[in-house]
């Protein structure tokens, strides 16, 4: 009955904001048109439609606000008003009890909130749709006072998200069987996608430890602090960290007040997005301004705080060296060698005419590079490449929608800084000494290095399992045997005069490189 009940409040809400008009109109079906008609008679839908189906979600609560600002990174699916419209959502959540977050605590932890914290403020710091935020003074096991952030989860989450889940499978299969764009769309796999990222946020432990990687990542960069997680206090629904300090990085006239260098908090967090992405693979998805503030003290004066790790993205080695070699293709505006990529990783059907993906994909990108760089939106060059992939099938890669969103959300960011930020120019020499590490002598002298040890057990053991194999096959050959025996004590021999050919031309290489540079040739 509950979910009947909400499935009857769903579809008001849909009739209240005209929703109804937004998708039945594209069924494919004449009678669905008709009773499009015939509902929107004598309601008020003068507001424009991505404001109705913001309002919509907003009344419909945090699991469909949620929901619409994962929508809101898919501009490959979405018409640019509605996208533009969902990422404004915002989670306009309020605070659950305290004593329901205390007591959620004490359970967590197993002991009273008195023998944990010195002191607790009740009223929480922050409040979202999937938890909140209290601070705290935490008394630690050398019996030092520590200033620490609680995040507690909203209680019933899971049961909510996943009663709400269960409506929307449901509608998506609706939409993909009688809606004419319904199969492009793919709503069933957004909903999925949903799904991955509210289960990943309901775990705290998951999210601390994703935490403490980036912490890790980013020691010694100097561009940015991470809370500490303090795993002695944490929990599934509990998580206990380090208090950080700073402004909120949106307080522009404040930063700038006492003496922060904004064009260079703008580069440096374009430093920080390309680090994590193309260095690491593995970076901060949920960089909005909430997330982000500025330290102000002494010893860290300038560098960026991030905060909620709710929601991270990786790449694979396979993608990273992708995503690189376009975007440098880009840069040199080699729209050849950016079609052939799309085609050779799979991207788009390997069918498809180089020269016409070249074609199109000029279209988009050379009238932006006619202004001057600091002029160019890369989130609508990005709309224009979504919108001219449909015509050539490119296949939606999920690993990336995070990665664009976080970017998309970067780039707003450092023009809020600094409105003349060259967001291109200033990746453009980053990625380009990213790819050489990657191609060039010192990648080569790394691989080496690592599968260096693994070969050499295997090679000396490589006639013995040989020997082995013609045993079990029946085919022993006493001459053969002794040839490969011997084989074996010559390998031992040759292995050592391989590796140091390999790796004396792996010098040679960086020799001719530093020459190159240099420009004696």
């Amino acid at each position: 009955m509950t979910r009947i009940y909400r499935g009857i409040f769903i579809v008001w809400v849909a009739l209240r904001y005209g929703l109804d008009e937004l998708v039945l109109t594209s069924f494919q079906k004449p009678w669905l048109r008709l009773v499009a008609r015939i509902v929107s008679v004598g309601r008020n839908l003068e507001a424009p439609r991505g404001q109705r189906l913001r309002e919509a979600l907003e009344r419909l609560g945090p699991i469909f606000v949620k929901f619409g600002q994962v929508l809101s990174t898919r501009r490959d699916l979405l018409p640019l008003d509605i996208a533009d419209e969902l990422a404004k959502l915002q989670d306009r959540v309020p605070p659950f009890s305290s004593a329901v977050a205390v007591a959620t605590i004490e359970r967590e932890l197993r002991k009273p909130l008195n023998q944990i914290f010195v002191s607790f403020e009740q009223i929480p710091v922050a409040s979202a749709s999937i938890a909140q935020v209290h601070f705290a003074v935490l008394r630690d096991r050398k019996g030092q006072e520590r200033e620490v952030a609680v995040k507690v989860l909203r209680p019933g989450m899971a049961k909510v998200i996943d009663k709400d889940l269960s409506l929307m499978r449901m509608m998506a299969k609706w939409l993909e069987r009688l809606s004419a764009d319904g199969k492009r769309l793919k709503p069933r796999e957004v909903v999925a996608e949903f799904d991955k990222y509210l289960h990943d946020e309901l775990d705290l432990v998951r999210e601390a430890s994703s935490a403490a990687q980036l912490r890790r990542n980013m020691d010694g960069l100097n561009l940015v602090l991470i809370p500490e997680m303090l795993w002695d206090y944490c929990s599934t629904e509990v998580l206990v960290m380090e208090r950080m300090h700073g402004v909120p990085i949106s307080q522009v006239d404040r930063l700038r007040a006492a003496g922060v260098d904004i064009p260079k908090l703008a580069r440096d967090g374009v430093t920080i997005f390309f680090t994590q992405v193309f260095r690491d693979g593995f970076f901060h998805a949920d960089m909005h301004p909430g997330n982000i503030q500025v330290s102000l003290a002494p010893e860290t004066f300038g560098r960026y705080i991030s905060l909620d790790f709710g929601i991270v993205g990786t790449l694979t080695e396979v993608d990273k060296e992708y995503l690189a070699q376009n975007f440098v293709a880009f840069f040199r505006r080699d729209y050849k060698r950016v079609a052939e990529l799309h085609i050779e990783s799979g991207w788009v059907p390997s069918s498809t005419r180089v020269d016409e993906l070249e074609a199109a994909v000029r279209a988009v990108c050379e009238p932006y590079f006619d202004r001057p760089l600091k002029e160019i939106s890369l989130g609508m060059v990005l709309m224009r490449l979504f919108q001219a992939s449909r015509r050539f099938h490119v296949e939606i890669q999920p690993q990336l929608v995070l990665l664009q969103k976080t970017l998309l959300n970067i780039e707003g960011l450092g023009r809020e800084l600094d409105p003349e930020l060259d967001l291109w120019a200033t990746a453009k020499p980053f990625l380009e000494q990213w790819m050489l590490q990657q191609v060039g002598p010192q990648r080569l002298i790394e691989e080496l290095k690592d599968h260096a040890p693994r070969y050499a057990r295997l090679l000396p053991e490589l006639p013995g399992l040989i020997q082995a194999y013609l045993r079990r096959n029946g085919s022993d050959n006493a001459v053969l045997v002794q040839e490969l025996l011997l084989e074996q004590r010559r390998t031992n021999r040759l292995l050592q005069t391989l590796v140091s050919a390999v790796i004396g031309f792996a010098l040679g290489m960086v020799v001719m490189q530093i020459v190159i540079r240099v420009g004696v040739f």
